[in-house]
């Protein structure tokens, strides 16, 4: 991955009596993208040279032979530079606007601010009122809008040389772009200001502070301006009142907005396009659709055509409760009268689509967009990348990604924050830490959202010292842990067996200003059950009604499924019925739990009533409540009863899972059926169903030792259908031979199901588990030679297992070969080989390894944490973590003040 760090350079704009410096990310146009980027932020020759040609010859520069060298190069920045100048004024405004024609190159407002202080300076006060409108309406950003807000107050500040006073068509532009960003506490200042400078308001200037405020939903103070309409001697409008229409909207207060609706003609004023759209709009979100598309059909009484605004108000307000074909209509029917989709229309679409999981069909309106030559912005792009995350579909998403950047749309924090979430959903937290990386380098903030995303992708690949590292980070970003944060450490401990670990950071939330809620509490109560600690987890219980947490049915179902676990059946019902009388309905994982205990005892007859009672209340069976009646008729070879099944969950939509394919494998295997297994998993690749590693574990077994796998066959089977166990996986991987794997092949070959990635993953990762490096490696190459590509799990598990062999020549070469195949190594994998290149002497070869990590776009952090904290220092090598601690600062490697603090204290200690 590449470590893009965008320039950054410095504006000045010289006023009397002083300089104000300000920093703005530096942006190139398309148009000069290629060109090396200057990185001085005061370049020294580029602004000197063009105020020299200008200077020499002021009536005819544009003719000189530089001047079209020159101007490609030129910047915003220089631009700035060069008005800052002694320039002469009107040479100043007419190569102003002579640039600002050139293709690829706009002026920023620190250019017009250079500008306006040399006309100030020289009384060019027509031609500054010029610039300030075009200053005005060059803000895309509200630090720009503020920026130009704070130059105006500044140039007429008290006791300054030179004024620039605003006309009420200046105030009025000010204002709008001020209510542009809803910044409406500044349009107050700015209208008392007004007042201040006995610039009298106008009707425009009121309908401004009305509708800024509407935007906001501050129809209040909107309604006091009206009133101030009335005492200007003026009469509200339209804009007047289709702005109130969408104050009332906007607080979900859609009669009074019907009201002023029906009051306008009464009031003489027309009502358009703008009064019908903000009412149907408030109408779809308060999911009155159908009021809206009537409505909509009636604006022709107005004689009022629907507006692209409009349509996209009926599509959104449709999409919004799951009535997308009708939204397709209407997006049919926008261009047939004429009326094209905009950005915005194309936008909710595809934000639809994606919501529904039909990510394939919103990519095709986003290419028919581009055909039309329509630039999606980067709410477009954020719904289709959040579409791919979902779908697990990350390559895609990060298409998608370099596709807006490709089009000139800037990632926002948001972009970021989907695609970490998406990473760490699929277990590759490191690609995650490394986007934090190019986050921060485009200058954006990371959220709470992030480092929270962040946080549940370490402790779900069980990092969770650099989990704990995160939170630091929180804090010192200035942001505060909320309840989401700490639910993900309660939980990961509680999985992980650190049930006292997890009641310390629960204990400590009422100091930190945290209420526990249901999560953290159901989270702790399941805990405490998996432990077999039902006391406590009653306990709990009780302290949870204590403090007005009422508890939901995952509460209740861990309980009863922990009571079951510890054989106390009658407690367990008793609980049934006690949620019920609290309010809480039994779900389908509650029956689910008493379905499976009754089929350990045989009792068909019993399941299949609670299978009936649970239909009846109208909750609907899913995989794991087939799949428990499953495993049960598997157990005592009832395989017609279990097939039946599965045909009944095809039928109702319910889709066979890794583990209902794996029983079924086992059962037919344990009766001699072999052709029949293979079948099934013929059946697994059909559904397009991966299989476990317990699928491939059983039928090695089975081909490698049918005798010992019958006399064994009674011990098949699950405990759990949610948590499934095999008997004794590794031993499946210590005795598996290469010829085993083959003869795999060949039956799965046979069976039309070949063999694929996931087949030799799955065994190659399981013989790296028991160190079985030698087999693993024939099976590597062997997939190669067939073409088919290692994945990245595959290369980790390769690499992890040669480096506790201590083979690391031979992990070093597969680290290269990852690396060049576009995968990212697990720092683990590092951190062991670094260190076991360090024990066996081998200093450069591990300087070597470090300094190609480095430029693989891991976050500095996570590297610091990982390598030289958990790796070096733990095992006393402090010198080495000290040289590979200058390495990474000598790179540029950013590392936050926490994780140097932590670098500094245990080089300290050593």
């Amino acid at each position: 991955m590449s470590n893009r760090t965008p320039a950054a350079i410095f504006t000045a704009f010289t006023k009397s009596p002083g300089q104000f410096l300000i920093k703005y990310p530096f942006c190139t146009s398309s148009s000069i993208s290629s060109l090396p980027l200057p990185l001085d932020p005061d370049p020294p020759d580029l602004p000197s040279q063009i105020f020299t040609i200008l200077s020499t010859h002021p009536t005819t520069w544009q003719r000189h032979p530089s001047i079209t060298k020159l101007i490609p190069l030129l910047s915003p920045s220089h631009i700035s530079c060069l008005f800052s100048l002694d320039l002469n004024p009107q040479t100043a405004l007419d190569f102003s606007y002579w640039i600002s024609q050139k293709p690829g190159f706009k002026h920023s407002v620190e250019s017009y601010s250079s500008l306006l202080n040399l006309l100030i300076r020289n009384n060019f006060t027509k031609a500054s009122e010029k610039i300030v409108f075009l200053m005005l309406k060059s803000c895309s950003l509200d630090k720009e809008i503020l920026f130009v807000l704070d130059f105006l107050r500044r140039v007429n500040e008290s006791g300054s040389e030179f004024s620039l006073k605003l006309s009420v068509k200046g105030y009025n532009t000010l204002l709008m772009q001020l209510s542009k960003f809803h910044l409406v506490d500044e349009m107050k200042r700015v209208y008392l200001e007004m007042l201040d400078n006995m610039v009298v308001p106008n009707i425009y200037t009121f309908n401004t502070m009305i509708n800024g405020c509407c935007k906001v939903g501050n129809v209040g103070e909107a309604e006091l301006y009206v009133s101030k309409i009335v005492q200007a001697g003026l009469s509200p409008d339209t804009f007047t009142y289709t702005s109130l229409i969408l104050g009332y909207c906007r607080i979900k207060d859609v009669e009074k907005g019907f009201r002023v609706f029906r009051m306008m003609p009464k009031k003489g004023c027309r009502r358009n396009e703008v009064s019908y759209t903000n009412l149907i709009h408030g109408l779809c979100e308060a999911k009155r659709v159908d009021e809206a598309l009537d409505l909509f059909r009636r604006m022709g009484e107005d004689d009022c055509r629907p507006t692209v605004r409009t349509y996209t108000v009926v599509i959104f307000g449709l999409c919004g409760v799951g009535r997308k074909s009708e939204a397709l209509g209407f997006f049919n029917e926008m261009s047939a009268r004429g009326c094209e989709p905009n950005v915005h229309t194309y936008t909710v679409l595809i934000d639809c689509l994606c919501k529904e999981n039909k990510v394939d069909e919103a990519s095709g309106l986003l290419n028919r967009m581009l055909e039309k030559r329509l630039f999606p912005n980067v709410v477009t792009y954020n719904a289709l990348i959040d579409g791919y995350c979902k779908e697990g579909l990350m390559e895609a998403a990060l298409q998608i990604l370099d596709l807006m950047k490709s089009n000139n749309c800037s990632p926002n924090a948001r972009t970021y924050n989907e695609l970490i979430c998406g990473f760490c959903k699929r277990k590759n937290v490191h690609r995650a830490m490394s986007l934090l990386n190019e986050l921060l380098e485009q200058n954006l903030s990371p959220t709470l959202i992030t480092y929270n995303s962040l946080i549940y992708g370490q402790c779900r690949e069980g990092h969770l010292d650099s989990a704990y590292k995160l939170l630091h980070l929180i804090n010192e970003s200035g942001l505060v842990p909320d309840q989401f944060t700490y639910s993900v450490f309660i939980d990961t401990l509680c999985k992980r067996g650190r049930v006292e670990e997890a009641q310390v950071v629960f204990d400590s939330l009422e100091k930190k200003g945290i209420k526990a809620g249901e999560v953290i509490y159901t989270a702790l109560i399941d805990g405490y059950c998996k432990e077999g600690k039902i006391d406590d987890a009653h306990s709990l219980l009780e302290r949870m009604l204590s403090d007005d947490c009422l508890p939901n049915s995952y509460t209740y179902n861990a309980l009863i499924d922990g009571l079951y676990r510890e054989r106390k059946v009658q407690e367990a019902l008793l609980l049934v019925e006690k949620m019920t009388k609290m309010g809480v309905k039994p779900t389908v994982y509650t029956y689910t739990i008493l379905i499976e205990e009754v089929l350990k005892e045989g009792d068909f007859d019993h399941a299949h009533r609670l299978l009936d009672q649970m239909v009846s209340l109208g909750l609907k069976p899913d995989v794991y409540t087939y799949t428990a009646f499953i495993q049960a008729y598997c157990s005592i070879g009832k395989l017609d009863e279990a097939e039946d099944l599965i045909v009944k969950m095809n039928r109702e939509g319910i889709v066979p899972d890794s583990v209902t394919y794996t029983l079924l494998i086992c059962a037919y295997a344990n009766l001699g059926l072999i052709y029949s297994a293979f079948d099934v998993l013929k059946r697994m690749f059909d559904a397009g169903c991966e299989p476990s590693h317990h699928t491939y574990a059983f039928l090695i077994k089975h081909l490698s030792n049918k005798k010992w796998m019958k006399e064994n066959s009674n011990v098949m089977g699950f405990y759990l259908v949610s948590n499934v166990s095999l008997v004794n996986v590794a031993d499946v991987w210590k005795m598996m031979e290469f010829d085993t794997a083959v003869q795999l092949f060949e039956t799965m070959h046979a069976h039309s199901c070949s063999p694929n990635v996931n087949t030799y993953g799955k065994l190659i990762i399981g013989l790296c588990k028991v160190g079985r490096w030698t087999v693993a490696q024939r099976l590597f190459d062997h997939m190669r030679e067939r073409g088919i590509s290692p994945s990245e799990d595959i290369y980790n598990a390769l690499v992890k297992c040669c480096c506790e062999l201590k083979l690391y020549e031979e992990a070093v070469r597969l680290l290269d070969a990852m690396i060049e195949h576009g995968h990212l190594p697990h720092l683990e994998s590092y951190k062991m080989l670094l260190c076991g290149l360090y024990d066996e002497e081998k200093n450069e070869k591990a300087k070597a390894v470090f300094c190609n990590l480095l430029h693989c776009g891991y976050n500095a952090d996570e590297v610091a944490w990982k390598i030289l904290i958990d790796g070096l220092l733990k095992k006393g090598l402090a010198d080495k973590c000290s040289e590979l601690l200058d390495i990474m600062e000598k790179k540029g490697c950013q590392i936050k003040s926490p994780t140097y603090a932590m670098l500094i204290e245990g080089l300290d200690k050593r």
